[in-house]
């Protein structure tokens, strides 16, 4: 077992699944959107300067990065029979070494330095003038690898496409693959989160309320769902890979394509202005200004909430209540309809209340867990009766508008019936009252209306608050 070559293994997207430029990059601006832009500046002076001076402004942890179990397996595998292995990587030396020390599986550890990037045929250089043209095994994932399988005993791919495949076959070598390529579309859907495109149906409201039947006035709304529905799609992988870290030590969000390493970062960093730029070619077609700037400002919105916002105690709530009422008004100026004192009061009361249950949802499940405070967050468990008492009280406040509005003039303009509608403050009461309920049993899904929207017990509230509606107006 003395004569094994030297097992040279690549670390982005070999030994573990996703990159580590990548990595840093987000995990910087998560923690410091103005260090990020410095940092950007230094590409003018190379790669491996950039990618030195990024390792200096961030802390990857390597204990939440997600690696290959194949890849991982085989070095052992290797190390049991007596062989050498070690970390060849175009990341930055301290990274590779940070990461080398964790699993304790590498004899030796070479990255790039700041002023040579060890990547494609300068790896491949630096492999043959240490150990020697084939007298080493390298394991790698790219076409930027060829050079490096050129001159190894052994090409061992991860994750190749059959056309990559074919490449490395004709270098005339021995060829060895680790894993298949997965080609799957699941993840990207998962990671657009179409579920809660729910919410979304928020902008037809205003046709409801003001009990509009015009065609046209629909299909604008309909335009104006699908423009909100991407952006907002945008907004989700945004926001998936700013939270990395912290979603990685969830016990749900862990799963998520980004978090897992089902999905390149690579790929979620060009899906954020691809999503964003197709919802905003269906938003031209509702030909209203006031829509395109209200999506500008939604935009606006959640990117200050992914950097700062959400770290802000009780700011964080008050953004969320904002970002759902800007939906109902998005449709208003969709379809050019007056938003209402009423409906933006009430509107107001029930999202903070929504958006309370939300983080009433979070904190229960970090003290489940027995963390004591929730990562990227501004709150600790013990904060949970509060919070819960801050939606109840925004959510009963929201059943009085809607009561004091039943007694109002404008009421007897749409309904011939208005009495009738005060059971829907008896189905509002019950629906608010067991939302807060759910949270605290630990029931609550991360969104409160993607939760209804699959609660049966909510659908029939729904059912039933249309159906003393319609009594209402008949």
């Amino acid at each position: 077992m003395g004569d094994l070559p030297v097992l040279a293994v690549d670390l982005d997207k070999t030994l573990i699944r996703s990159d580590v430029i990548y990595e840093s990059f987000w995990d910087c601006a998560s923690t410091d959107i103005w260090k990020l832009l410095q940092v950007l500046g230094s590409l003018a002076a190379g790669k491996a300067q950039f990618k030195a001076r990024l390792a200096r402004n961030i802390a990857i942890d390597p204990a939440s990065l997600v690696y290959n179990d194949n890849v991982v397996d085989y070095i052992k595998e290797w190390r049991e029979q007596g062989g050498k292995a070690v970390l060849v990587t175009a990341t930055d030396q301290s990274i590779a070494k940070a990461t080398a020390h964790h699993l304790g599986l590498f004899d030796e550890v070479y990255g790039s330095d700041g002023m040579r990037n060890l990547k494609g045929s300068t790896k491949a250089d630096f492999l043959v003038e240490r150990y020697g043209a084939g007298n080493y095994d390298y394991i790698g994932d790219s076409h930027a690898d060829l050079p490096v399988w050129s001159s190894a005993r052994r090409a061992i791919t991860v994750g190749l496409s059959q056309k990559e495949r074919g490449r490395v076959h004709s270098l005339g070598g021995e060829v060895m693959h680790l894993s298949d390529a997965e080609h799957s579309i699941r993840p990207y859907l998962k990671a657009i989160r179409p579920h809660q495109w729910s919410k979304n149906i928020l902008v037809f409201l205003p046709l409801i309320a003001a009990h509009e039947a015009s065609i046209y006035g629909w299909l604008e709304a309909f335009f104006a769902f699908v423009c909100f529905s991407l952006v907002a799609s945008s907004v989700y992988v945004l926001n998936d890979l700013l939270d990395l870290s912290a979603d990685r030590v969830h016990p749900r969000k862990r799963s998520r394509p980004f978090a897992s390493g089902a999905i390149p970062l690579q790929h979620g960093t060009f899906m954020v202005p691809g999503l964003l730029l197709t919802g905003l070619l269906f938003g031209l077609y509702v030909q209203r200004v006031e829509f395109l700037l209200i999506m500008a400002l939604y935009y606006a919105t959640t990117m200050v909430y992914s950097l700062c916002l959400k770290r802000k105690l009780i700011v964080d709530i008050c953004a969320l209540a904002s970002l759902y009422s800007l939906r109902i008004f998005a449709g208003g100026a969709a379809t050019g309809l007056p938003i209402s004192e009423w409906l933006m009061a009430f509107s107001i009361f029930i999202f903070f209340s929504l958006a309370a249950v939300k983080r009433q949802g979070e904190l229960v499940d970090i003290v489940k867990s027995g963390r004591g405070k929730a990562k990227g967050r501004g709150y600790v468990g013990d904060d949970q009766l509060i919070v819960s008492m801050m939606a109840l009280s925004s959510g009963y406040i929201a059943v009085l508008v809607m009561a004091l509005y039943l007694d109002s003039p404008a009421i007897r303009e749409l309904y011939s019936h208005p009495t009738r509608l005060w059971g829907n403050c008896l189905v509002l009461l019950y629906w608010v009252s067991r939302m807060v309920m759910m949270a605290h049993r630990g029931i609550m899904d991360d969104d409160p209306i993607v939760f209804a929207v699959k609660d049966r017990v909510s659908r029939y509230c729904g059912i039933l608050i249309l159906i003393v509606i319609i009594a209402g107006i008949m």
